[in-house]
């Protein structure tokens, strides 16, 4: 139940009115309130083709906090997007361990692209879609990340799986326009979050799950989740979206 051409043009209409008008939503939209401490989280990282698609991936997932897209696994310095040199696209995902573990996040990246193509990832050819990695952060991580590889292997029969695994170096953040970018794509979403900053964007939870759902790629249970919200948002006529 997404939304209409009605509901698609006022959203629009309204979302131009609110920034001509500099109308800015409270600061507690950021979807962040109930979100544990940074001492309680981690971090993963993982390169698995086109980090657009890889960051919805990822967003709606129970237990992941945040997310957003950069550039590693190589050596040179301050890469763009446009300069990319020897490092890969890249998804980070900030996740609470007590809701979904590393084993979880593993099993996301293995079933969500082709580790043994070569050269691209699906319809995306080029070098910079190229490499399937997994970076780690522990020993531990490390064993879990070679065992599920040699599980790929085994499944995968005459095909070669390709991917890296890495220990985690330096991650450097994408330009602002590509963090969120499928929640970028529908005016009608950015609306229903507040008109956030490209910053709230990137620490927002609620926008993490949003990106998700904006490219389809939500659990159904999710799904008909936030289906339900934004059409009682739309029955009250107010868009606002405070939690999912």
């Amino acid at each position: 139940m997404k939304s209409g051409v009605a509901a698609f043009l006022a959203a629009v209409i309204l979302c131009a009115a609110n920034s001509a008008l500099g109308i800015r939503f409270p600061a507690n939209l950021s979807g962040n309130r109930n979100v544990r401490s940074d001492r309680s989280l981690k971090i993963a990282l993982f390169a698995m083709g086109n980090f657009w698609r890889s960051e919805a991936v990822f967003g709606c997932l129970d237990g992941v906090q945040r997310t957003s897209v950069g550039y590693a696994g190589g050596s040179a310095t301050d890469p763009e997007y446009r300069k990319l040199r020897d490092h890969a696209e890249c998804v980070q995902i900030v996740y609470d361990p007590q809701i979904i573990t590393f084993h979880q996040l593993l099993d996301a990246f293995w079933s969500n692209h082709d580790s043994t193509q070569v050269f691209g990832q699906g319809p995306d050819v080029g070098n910079e879609y190229s490499r399937s990695i997994i970076f780690t952060n522990s020993t531990v991580e490390s064993r879990l990340a070679t065992a599920s590889k040699e599980f790929q292997q085994s499944r995968s029969k005459d095909r070669v799986v390709t991917t890296q695994i890495q220990r985690l170096g330096a991650f450097y953040p994408a330009e602002p326009h590509h963090q969120k970018f499928e929640l970028r794509r529908n005016p009608f979403y950015l609306l229903l979050l507040g008109n956030m900053s490209d910053e709230e964007l990137v620490t927002s939870s609620l926008a993490a799950k949003l990106n998700g759902y904006a490219a389809d790629l939500c659990p159904l249970r999710t799904q008909r989740k936030i289906d339900a919200k934004i059409e009682a948002i739309r029955r009250k006529g107010w868009p606002l979206l405070t939690d999912i």
